[in-house]
């Protein structure tokens, strides 16, 4: 449904443009109504006839036959798609061309600052877009400071960031989606002042869910017509990913330190449900489908039923993927006595990966950040410490 954005009582230029073509004699009250109605915005063709019959507006002069001209040759002055108006509607306006922008920069082809051009101007959309809300709700969104209205050294007044509407009283956005615009205002803050190299992959799903709780929220709150998804189709890709190129993607990407430690410190103070809400971060997995009718065969993405068997494949996919398992190194150690090496000890874990350099880049045994800021090893560093024990024989056992 199209919620109304805007009042449905004419202004003082509209009254005086009405009259104007009441005076033309060329126009019918419900001609003139139809230049001032939307779907978003109702005027009753009674307000025009009132004007008509001098019941309302008296002090209101008539436009001048230029103006008349003017508005009539700019009409309409609002996006047929969304019934926008530029003018009535600008804060809406701003927000969804700002989202629509970080999108498209961030899925534009060869653009290698893509993450932190879409965090910068995401924001951007994110504080218009709960401005709007604000300013039709009535609720002041300007900083005051003993009950005066602060203002910057240019004399214009200072509205909310986006940090001081999300802790605003009545604040329409969940606590998921707080959490990943959180998440990205403080990542915004090292961007600004440090360089980032690149952090695309580290970052998706984060900007993934960004994107959809964006679009989510403003059809909640404005109606269903405003949501992107007619004017931000599904991306398409040049390539799949085998085993070797996936090794090489995560060697390039590895995060910057003081980015690493940003993500970490967030992470951290997060319970493992607040971790998995889809509103922070969101992740999805493409699957090649095969289908006997031509039909469904030519549909790239599947959407299936939760609880369904193949709900079930698909997260064994990305749990065997993306959650892989994590050790510390102390736990590496009490799994390999737990699997029959008593005698296998810290200080032989530590000759051990000094002397096959498993801590290299490129090696894929383990990573630094993912936690508690400590190393962690992967599943193939346990089978690799396994194969060591096997080959000392008696050694450990």
């Amino acid at each position: 449904m199209a919620r109304r954005t805007s009042g449905n009582r004419l202004n003082r230029p509209e009254v005086a443009v009405v009259k104007a073509m009441i005076a033309s004699g060329d126009y019918r009250d419900q001609d003139i109504q139809a230049y001032f109605t939307r779907p978003t915005r109702t005027v009753n063709h009674a307000r025009i006839a009132e004007i008509r019959h001098g019941q309302r507006h008296h002090a209101v002069a008539a436009a001048s036959e230029e103006e008349l001209r003017e508005f009539l040759s700019c009409w309409p002055n609002y996006d047929a798609e969304t019934s926008l108006s530029p003018i009535d509607d600008e804060l809406l306006v701003k927000a969804r061309e700002a989202m629509i922008a970080a999108v498209h920069t961030f899925n534009g082809a060869g653009a290698t600052f893509r993450s932190e051009l879409f965090i910068v101007t995401a924001i951007i959309a994110w504080t218009y877009l709960l401005h709007a809300w604000f300013k039709r709700e009535g609720i002041d969104y300007r900083h005051r400071r003993g009950g005066e209205v602060v203002r910057t050294r240019e004399g214009a007044e200072k509205y909310f960031e986006l940090g001081a509407c999300l802790r605003h009283g009545r604040s329409p956005a969940s606590a998921g989606v707080c959490r990943n615009i959180e998440f990205l205002l403080k990542l915004r803050h090292e961007i600004e002042h440090r360089s980032t190299n690149k952090i695309d992959d580290a970052l998706s799903a984060k900007l993934q869910a960004c994107c959809i709780n964006f679009n989510d929220a403003i059809k909640e709150w404005f109606g269903d017509h405003l949501g992107l998804e007619r004017r931000l189709p599904i991306a398409l890709q040049f390539v799949t990913f085998n085993t070797a190129q996936r090794s090489a993607l995560k060697k390039a990407t590895r995060l910057p330190e003081h980015i690493e430690a940003s993500i970490d410190s967030f992470e951290r103070a997060l319970s493992e449900e607040q971790y998995k809400d889809t509103a922070y971060r969101y992740r999805v997995a493409f699957v090649p489908i095969v289908k006997q009718r031509a039909s469904a065969a030519d549909t790239s993405i599947e959407f299936i039923r939760g609880g369904s068997e193949e709900a079930e494949a698909v997260n064994r996919v990305l749990l065997k993927e993306v959650e892989r398992k994590r050790y510390t190194a102390s736990e590496v150690v009490r799994f390999m006595r737990a699997s029959g090496y008593p005698h296998f000890g810290m200080g032989d874990h530590t000759k051990l990966w000094q002397s096959l350099g498993a801590k290299a880049e490129g090696k894929q045994f383990g990573g630094v950040g993912d936690y508690r800021g400590h190393w962690i090893w992967y599943e193939p560093w346990i089978d690799r410490v396994r194969a060591h024990c096997e080959e000392q024989g008696d050694r450990y056992r």
